[in-house]
């Protein structure tokens, strides 16, 4: 198919936005790291202000082998113990801080009336996939430990995140499985970033990744993350949640990922090895949109219904009444 037509492939709300984002993205391509700092710049000054109106703070985490943690705290209403969430934002694993993402985040926990910790880690390529699990891992050991301070039932803490967050967010409960401290109940991962193999060794069709984020700036995130070049068979797997071999005895989950994003055939994949597993898994794909659709675009239908989805597996998988 020739490339003129891919943007009959977008739904029809979400294509100037397609277009908008492909243009945005190749101003940062192939990506140096001036070129990183600059994207980092642009994405702070087109973030937005923190709501007014949901109630957050600031917790430093202290951690034996790093530095603390910055995490915000949001907390929608004070009362009862309920379920939480540990928040990982989205960014390439190069860009983006959780201040960035607080105020989707407030309004994800007004929608559910539940606290949520999203978590400041360190961005790669100064720090690779090593430092910032500790970080993730750190906010949840804390989350765990004053969850009735935050009005927090530690028996109902969910982890969540977006894009690269959502890869951290995989590899947050492959670490908590593994090291038996904290139980977590649920994890939702929204287009998650799962495999370093997606546009570097394994090739896919032309118009998988042609709007938004490209398999040039997903060798370059995941080479800054890993700390080598991706795709290889040196690879650590221990960096990659899709080459992690037993996924089973993960918690419930949930897989959001556009048709023409870069990342929809390893969340297919991922759910489907979920699955077999025995780990009880919703994957949703939706037809004609590219990786953030949903952020870019809030207020298409497509994106309203996706987002709808979402918290409903959200309310599901922690149990609060719809």
């Amino acid at each position: 198919m020739p490339m003129a037509d891919f943007g009959g492939l977008v739904d029809p709300e979400l294509r100037d936005a397609a277009w908008m984002m492909r243009e945005t993205t190749a101003l940062y391509t192939p990506m140096t790291v001036g070129k990183l700092a600059q994207r980092r710049e642009w994405m702070h000054a087109n973030s937005q202000p923190p709501l007014p109106d949901v109630p957050y703070f600031e917790q430093h985490i202290p951690q034996l082998n790093g530095p603390d943690v910055l995490a915000y705290v949001v907390l929608p209403r004070p009362g009862n113990s309920g379920p939480g969430i540990l928040h990982m934002h989205g960014g390439g694993f190069t860009a983006s801080t959780a201040r960035n993402s607080l105020p989707s985040v407030q309004a994800l926990a007004r929608a559910l009336d539940c606290p949520i910790v999203t978590v400041d880690y360190r961005l790669a390529p100064e720090t690779t996939f090593a430092g910032s699990l500790e970080d993730n891992y750190a906010a949840l050991l804390w989350l765990h430990r004053h969850a009735a301070e935050i009005g927090v039932d530690p028996a109902r803490i969910a982890i969540a995140g977006e894009s690269a967050g959502g890869g951290h967010a995989a590899l947050l409960a492959i670490a908590a499985r593994d090291r038996g401290e904290v139980p977590i109940t649920f994890q939702c991962l929204t287009y998650p970033m799962l495999d370093d193999r997606s546009g570097t060794s394994r090739q896919l069709a032309e118009h998988i990744g042609y709007f938004g984020w490209t398999p040039e700036a997903n060798r370059f995130g995941w080479e800054s993350f890993l700390g080598c070049t991706p795709g290889g068979d040196d690879v650590p797997c221990t960096g990659v949640p899709a080459r992690c071999a037993d996924l089973a005895g993960l918690p419930p989950a949930w897989i959001g990922v556009g048709g023409l994003d870069l990342f929809v055939e390893e969340d297919i994949e991922f759910a489907q090895r979920l699955n077999a597993a025995g780990v009880p898994t919703e994957l949703l794909v939706v037809p004609g949109a590219f990786h953030g659709f949903d952020m870019f675009m809030p207020g298409a239908a497509v994106s309203q219904r996706f987002h709808a989805a979402r918290l409903d597996a959200l309310r599901r998988g922690l149990g609060i009444p719809s």
